[in-house]
């Protein structure tokens, strides 16, 4: 997962579990970090997004975070949609990865070279 910055700067997480309500008010936990003003992070329409758990960490947190949403169907607004295109080409063509622990660390390789 991963958010971009009006500046170029991207944040990223790496799970290996499945997407879940949990693992999107931990991202948001963390990008809150790396900030010292309120983040407006636009999002798609997936269902964690707008779930009560999500809504009820954004309500625990309104001078933190504030959830915006594309309008339906629209990855061509959506900057982050690029990275995910870039991340699945950039994987090595050669090698296949074995495991979960093994993709998870080449896209952590990625990502670290997409912020520098």
């Amino acid at each position: 997962m991963s958010a971009i910055s009006t500046r170029g700067r991207m944040h990223f997480m790496v799970f290996t579990e499945s997407f879940t309500a949990e693992v999107m008010c931990r991202f948001l936990h963390r990008l809150v970090g790396y900030f010292g003003h309120k983040v407006h992070l636009v999002a798609d329409g997936r269902s964690a997004y707008r779930s009560k758990e999500v809504r009820d960490w954004l309500a625990a947190h309104p001078d933190d975070v504030e959830l915006h949403f594309l309008p339906p169907y629209s990855p061509k607004l959506n900057p982050d949609e690029l990275v995910n295109a870039d991340l699945k080409h950039s994987l090595p063509k050669q090698h296949r990865v074995r495991d979960q622990a093994e993709l998870a660390a080449e896209a952590r390789r990625f990502f670290r070279r997409r912020q520098r």
